[in-house]
């Protein structure tokens, strides 16, 4: 993992996109915590995260991760190809909302870390097929402490829509959340029962 967040640093744009140490090692907690088997992730980046849960998951558990860049999929297969856990998770490569509606649940973990904009279609599809004691586990939603502004003149498009979801979630009757102030902020969402 250490090697894998190395190169990345040194050869992808945007390393800050890096899940990093932490948020891995709270992401492999939450799986084996859940007992996950099935794992849908939007946004695969270099592979860092993916790599992260399938340490948790049982031999016959499986990762699906959404990448819209190819670029970022071939780092992130060729560092997936070399570990342990190639078995265990698939890269596919294309808009995620596009893919997602081709796989069948349920899932019993989503990991939500892709273009902000999105996030909240993200939500509703990892929602609707997810199973009933399933979690979803969304990145970056304090972004930096800027979603406490989001009217701020200098706002981004990412920074409204982050702050826009983070008011959705709170207020879904679907679910219950909690945010973590882990990196760059972890919300953790859960149906109901």
């Amino acid at each position: 993992m250490d090697a894998l967040a190395e190169e990345t640093r040194a050869t992808l744009p945007a390393p800050g996109m890096l899940s990093g140490a932490v948020e891995g090692r709270l992401l492999e907690m939450l799986v084996f915590a859940s007992g996950a088997r099935r794992v849908l992730e939007f946004g695969t980046y270099s592979g860092y995260s993916a790599l992260s849960m399938a340490r948790a998951l049982p031999p016959d558990g499986r990762i699906v991760s959404l990448e819209v860049s190819e670029e970022h999929a071939e780092f992130a297969r060729r560092h997936i190809a070399e570990s342990a856990f190639a078995d265990r998770i698939e890269v596919l490569v294309g808009p995620a909302l596009e893919l997602v509606e081709r796989l069948d649940g349920p899932f019993d973990l989503a990991f939500i870390d892709a273009d902000k904009e999105n996030y909240a279609r993200y939500y509703e599809a990892a929602l609707a097929r997810l199973s009933p004691r399933g979690l979803i586990v969304v990145d970056n939603t304090l972004w930096s402490g800027r979603v406490l502004d989001p009217g701020a003149e200098d706002a981004s498009e990412s920074t409204r829509a982050l702050a826009a979801f983070n008011d959705m979630v709170v207020s879904d009757e679907r679910v219950v959340c909690v945010m973590l102030t882990i990196r760059d902020g972890v919300t953790l969402i859960r149906p109901k029962r």
